[in-house]
């Protein structure tokens, strides 16, 4: 091509702009040659690799060491805290024994003080007080009656803290709903778990258990009442049914009540008796004596 002058004709050259040189080389050269050293091993980075290599191993090391001393110390507790645990569950086995032959003890006494009683009274006096003893239980008794078995639902477990909560647990306060209200629809004899109430008997908590005249009794508790035969219909329809029917649909606790026949219930433990003594003995009172001329 020529010029519009006529002159000779001069190639035309164009130097590549920036943005072309960018994309024809994006990597700077001192990017490469450092990408380079460490496809070799070469450089910082390979150092710090083995130190950190270097520093975890020694980490590792010490864990190992650490757990390793950790593992033969509880083995060498081990027999000691079993030695322990085998000494108190001895202990427990040996107190409920002796408890079991003081127990027997007390009800051989007992029978024993009953048949000299009767020989000395005779009549009706041994009748009137065998009929106070049942009312008090002091003497077992039989009959027909209601019984009410309550029992513990599923433990549920809080999805936040993952606690076990204690909703569906029976407490003490159920069961002391469950006798009064026995009770009030004409009961004359109660026993929870076997355990004969009296004018002086206490259902309480104690962390987890539940105590009857301080022994404790277990799930499912049943609640047994010698009384009229209205006395499972009474139960069901009044505000006790009522509540333990809502405690099983809404906690899943189990819930009955039916009626028994010819059951008996034995009689209660001797009562602590208390009286009470005055601290000094009583004064007389000074004689009064006429006045003169009175």
């Amino acid at each position: 091509m020529s010029s519009p002058d006529g002159g000779g004709a001069q190639p035309r050259t164009f130097t590549p702009d920036f943005l072309t040189e960018l994309f024809r080389n994006p990597l700077d050269p001192g990017y490469a040659d450092a990408a380079a050293r460490r496809a070799r091993g070469e450089g910082p980075t390979a150092a710090r690799r083995k130190l950190f290599s270097a520093i975890s191993a020694l980490t590792l090391a010490g864990v190992g060491f650490l757990l390793v001393v950790a593992y033969r110390q509880t083995v060498a507790d081990e027999p000691a805290r079993a030695r322990a645990r085998d000494t108190l569950i001895e202990q427990v086995q040996n107190r409920r024994e002796e408890t079991a032959e003081l127990q027997t003890r007390a009800e051989r006494l007992r029978a024993e003080v009953a048949d000299l009683r009767e020989r000395q009274l005779g009549g009706a006096a041994v009748a009137r007080l065998r009929d106070l003893e049942a009312e008090t239980g002091l003497a077992p008794v039989r009959g027909s009656g209601a019984r009410v078995t309550v029992g513990d639902g599923p433990t549920p477990i809080d999805p936040a803290t993952g606690e076990r909560r204690s909703e569906a647990r029976v407490r003490d306060t159920d069961l002391q709903l469950a006798t009064n209200a026995l009770w009030a629809a004409g009961a004359e004899a109660i026993a929870v778990n076997g355990q004969r109430l009296t004018s002086t008997s206490t259902i309480r908590q104690a962390g987890q258990a539940i105590l009857v005249d301080f022994r404790p009794v277990t799930t499912p508790y049943q609640v047994v009442a010698i009384g009229p035969e209205s006395l499972v219909e009474n139960f069901r329809d009044g505000t006790a049914g009522r509540f333990f029917r809502a405690l099983h649909t809404k906690y899943g606790m189990s819930y009955d009540v039916a009626e028994v026949r010819d059951v008996t219930l034995d009689a209660a433990t001797e009562p602590n008796l208390r009286q009470a003594t005055p601290s000094t003995p009583p004064t007389a009172s000074p004689s009064s004596s006429p006045s003169e001329g009175g």
